[in-house]
């Protein structure tokens, strides 16, 4: 049985509709993309956002200027001032998780909860406002790196120079998880709306070039 008959007579071919009609305003294509170039069987890529106006942008990196000197402040108050009356009971450790054991193992749940949970709660603003501050240093793996960097010479400087801390790898990793929490809930977006997203390497393989 012949399939439907086109304006010229002929019959009509599959690709023919993908063709504009001739309502569309653009010229038929008959090598089975739109007008456009639109081709529906490849894959469909979203434009990327146009990031925020450039006076926006800077009220975003001003107010998490101030965030982080305010977040410094705490830090500094509560990791680097001396605590006389606990020099009997701290100890250096570099052995990842033997903090945390001891904490679960031999500790109350409220002192647990206050060590751990503090802990993880001090890394989350790096991970809040690192992207919108230093755009470069979005994505996972730099924020981690980031707040390992600056939460391991923290507890160097406790451990070297004031009374009554010592260095605890396990702040850092904990510092370290709290940082990416704040980055996966928050930071990733409030980065993505204010910078321009960035372009990764894997991008050249997966953008189709444009239809000539």
């Amino acid at each position: 049985m012949a399939g439907p008959l086109r304006g010229d007579g002929r019959a009509a071919r599959p690709e023919d509709r993908y063709a504009a009609r001739p309502d569309d305003g653009g010229p038929a294509r008959t090598d089975g993309k739109g007008a456009a170039g639109f081709d529906p069987d490849g894959p469909v890529h979203e434009e990327p956002k146009a990031p925020a106006h450039p006076a926006v942008r800077a009220a975003a990196m001003l107010a998490a200027l101030a965030g982080t000197v305010a977040f410094s402040v705490v830090l500094a108050r509560l990791t680097l001032e001396p605590s006389p009356a606990s020099v009997a009971l701290t100890y250096s450790n570099v052995h990842p998780g033997q903090s945390i054991r001891a904490y679960l193992d031999h500790g109350t749940v409220r002192e647990a909860a206050r060590q751990l949970g503090g802990n993880l709660l001090l890394g989350v603003p790096f991970g809040v406002l690192l992207p919108v501050l230093v755009p470069q240093a979005r994505g996972l793996a730099r924020v981690a790196v980031c707040t390992t960097v600056v939460m391991t010479l923290v507890e160097l400087v406790q451990g070297a120079l004031v009374t009554g801390r010592a260095f605890d790898i396990d702040d850092v990793i904990l510092n370290t998880a709290g940082a990416l929490l704040g980055y996966l809930l928050l930071g990733r977006r409030l980065g993505r709306a204010v910078h321009p997203r960035r372009r990764h390497w894997w991008h050249r393989f997966t953008r189709r070039s444009p239809a000539g």
